[in-house]
């Protein structure tokens, strides 16, 4: 895990900004930092290193290709590089490497393939800048699911980008003028959503896609294209659904699972995981454990109050496995000095609450290891959320009803003294939905007094161009609803930030690209109960071969 910055076009300052940059995004790589110029002044790439594989001096970065012609800025980690390397040496365009690090396989893939075909056999977490030397053109580039974060825009005229917002807002004469048209969706929702920052004419880089700035580097140069799109593997998903029975959905899950956790425990540095009381964390850790010589590190935090405390839970799920667990209670007080570092953490407003026990967890877990798995987007890819059963209740309960009467009764609400009972008022505006999606988004926009602060008409969100019945069933539609948007703009924000915070790094095995697209095909049926309403039955199949149910 890494920072990375730079600058196109900014002058005689290129190196003391760059340097500036650096500087404020040092807790993303405490280890090292290098900083590379074009001959001719108008490139500048900046690197903060945290080292995690070939943890010497030839993994530094910023890294020159072979033949030199590219230069490489890379944050994230490619699991699966020693694949990639050895199919670059069947085709000859690999004969010798400097090291052992992954940056490196990385760099010769993209030199040798193109970004697109060379992303396309990556697995991984990444953010990265590739310059191509002889043809003056500054690729940019995220990974699938956007687990690494990137910001660019034009600062006066010059191009910049960074890992961290902060790194762009503190470069000579930027003017932090804020978008009026973010509110209304940061009000609603909480976070402000790609690709808005909360900065006018900053944007957050969206995942999968790759940007390109090409010589004189100007707005007219710059293009983006989408090289994987989490919308076509729903679709194609959809259209493609698995055939086999539950049980051989599970064991086809626990096989791509086990093969992810596997590429993701390898590191020259020591390594853990999260762990929780749930059901996502414990599968990693129970497929980390059973594929480990020695004990794998578990933390857990808990806290005094019993509905909050998942500390005990964790412990016995630690002790059943055999992990080498670490917990630690956690005070008010202890929650209360982490809200002073939240605006430097995120850098823009971020109002996701769970932010301070995450910190907290990350916190514990770097005093002990570099590395840490974590069981995250399994609500996401496998219908955990109860929100998803709470939708369809109140489409049955609204659907029976013609929508003239609906309309009526909601407009009567809302224009009573009854509006000004909150209950009544959520479910006036829920009344107005045609559809499980129109549900799904009208819960989250509650509040009118959202867009009374709002002063501008608000940004158009990626999830509003779903219609009804995009996938042909409303439980997939709310599932892509949230890979689409919350995963990858709080989820992953939210992990990303606060682990980062402390120099750890996080790897997610569930979003590794084979089990997404495998996940996508599965029926719902094998995601969900639908008497009971109990989500994530396959994980549960996997997760109860090693823990008691």
């Amino acid at each position: 895990m890494c920072g990375i910055c730079g600058l196109v076009n900014f002058g005689r300052a290129t190196q003391e900004n760059i340097e500036r940059m650096k500087e404020r995004m040092v807790h993303r790589g405490p280890d090292a930092g290098g900083t590379w110029l074009s001959e001719d002044g108008v490139i500048g790439l900046g690197h903060r290193r945290l080292s995690i594989l070939e943890l010497s001096e030839k993994g530094a970065q910023p890294m020159h290709s072979h033949s030199g012609r590219f230069v490489l800025v890379y944050n994230g980690e490619i699991y699966n590089h020693g694949e990639v390397a050895e199919r670059l040496r069947q085709e000859g365009r690999l004969t010798a490497l400097r090291g052992t690090s992954d940056s490196e396989i990385l760099l010769e893939a993209l030199e040798a393939w193109g970004p697109v075909q060379a992303l396309s056999r990556c697995k991984g977490m990444f953010a990265f800048a590739l310059y191509d030397r002889t043809e003056k053109v500054l690729t940019l580039a995220r990974d699938r699911i956007g687990e690494k974060p990137l910001y660019y825009g034009f600062v006066n005229g010059a191009f910049a980008f960074a890992s961290d917002l902060g790194c762009i807002a503190a470069l000579d004469d930027f003017d932090r003028k804020i978008d009026p048209a973010v509110l209304d969706p940061y009000f609603t929702h909480g976070y402000i959503p790609a690709p808005y920052t909360i900065y006018q004419g900053i944007y957050k880089l969206l995942p999968g896609s790759i940007l390109t700035l090409r010589a004189p580097f100007g707005p007219a140069q710059l293009k983006t294209n989408v090289y994987w799109s989490i919308l076509d593997q729903a679709k194609y998903g959809a259209a493609h659904p698995f055939a086999g029975s539950r049980q051989e959905a599970s064991e086809e899950l626990e096989r791509l699972v086990r093969a992810s956790v596997r590429d993701q425990m390898i590191s020259d540095v020591p390594l853990g995981a999260f762990l929780s009381a749930g059901i996502d964390s414990p599968t990693i850790v129970s497929l980390m454990q059973a594929q480990s010589m020695k004990k794998v590190r578990t933390f857990t935090i808990g806290m005094a109050e019993k509905d909050y405390n998942e500390a005990e839970i964790a412990g016995q799920i630690a002790a059943h496995l055999g992990t080498d667990h670490t917990d630690m209670m956690i005070t008010e007080q202890d929650a209360m000095n982490v809200i002073p570092l939240i605006p430097r953490m995120f850098a823009e407003p971020f109002a996701d609450s769970s932010q301070i026990p995450t910190y907290l967890v990350s916190a514990l877990t770097k005093q002990h290891v570099t590395v840490s798995l974590s069981g995250d987007a399994g609500d996401e890819l496998f219908c955990g959320y109860t929100t998803y059963a709470s939708v369809e209740r109140i489409r049955n309960r609204y659907v029976r009803i013609p929508a003239p009467l609906r309309s009526l009764g909601s407009s009567l609400i809302l224009n009573s003294p009854l509006q000004k009972k909150e209950a009544l008022r959520i479910q006036a505006r829920l009344m107005q939905a045609d559809c499980p999606e129109e549900i799904y988004r009208r819960s989250f926009d509650t509040d009118p007094l959202t867009h009374r602060i709002a002063i501008a008409t608000g940004a158009s969100l990626r999830t509003d161009a779903l219609g009804p019945d995009e996938l042909g069933n409303p439980c997939r539609d709310l599932m892509l609803m949230d890979l689409m948007m919350y995963h990858p703009d709080d989820i992953l924000v939210k992990v990303d930030r606060t682990a980062m915070a402390v120099s750890l790094e996080t790897r997610i095995p569930l979003l590794d690209r084979d089990v997404v697209e495998f996940a996508m095909t599965l029926p719902t049926d094998y995601l969900r109960d639908p008497e009971s309403g109990k989500g994530k039955l396959v994980l549960r199949d996997i997760l109860y071969k090693y823990v008691p149910r």
